[in-house]
């Protein structure tokens, strides 16, 4: 029976490190389902959604402490069950960009979860606009929107929100995961 693992790394960012941790994962017969990597300011951070026999889960776990002074990383290693499939959402891309403030994130993810919406990926980035150098602010969001939610008054309430925060937003229906 397959079993599921998070796994999540971070150490100081060097060459090769996604190299090194596939290799363990491979080695220990674990195949990697979903994974997200970034570099942070110096940090290298990762999370891996990992499957794979007992055997192989129970084997990353024994090997937790000798992995992370090998690769030079900080884990942490959670089983967890798949995702339950629910019909009773629609997904949505949602992008907001405009100038950068503190608490464009909080203000977002606040309303977002006033309104039972699910944050179910988000990015941020920060830039300089072209010319000006003003800063700009950037938050790309996959949310799932209860079905029993009016597409429309979402749309509108959620615009008025970053209105306030004079940030401009779009909404699109997710691409259908492939």
């Amino acid at each position: 029976m397959k079993k599921s693992l998070v796994i999540t790394a971070i150490g100081e960012d060097r060459p090769g490190i996604v190299n090194e941790l596939t290799d363990v994962l491979l080695k220990a017969s674990l195949n990697i389902e979903d994974s997200r990597m970034s570099v942070l300011g110096g940090e290298f951070a990762v999370m891996l959604l990992v499957t794979g026999s007992e055997n192989s889960i129970n084997s990353i776990h024994q090997q937790k402490k000798s992995l992370e002074k090998t690769l030079q990383l900080n884990l942490l290693i959670k089983a967890t069950s798949g995702r339950i499939s629910n019909d009773s959402f629609s997904r949505y891309e949602i992008t907001v960009e405009g100038l950068d403030n503190p608490g464009i994130v909080h203000k977002l993810a606040h309303y977002l979860s006033q309104q039972r919406i699910n944050i179910v990926n988000m990015q941020t980035d920060s830039s300089h606009a072209p010319h000006t150098g003003t800063p700009m602010f950037t938050v790309n969001m996959l949310v799932d929107i209860p079905s029993s939610h009016d597409m429309e008054q979402v749309k509108d309430d959620f615009s008025k929100e970053c209105d306030e925060l004079n940030m401009d937003v779009k909404f699109h229906p997710a691409r259908s995961p492939s």
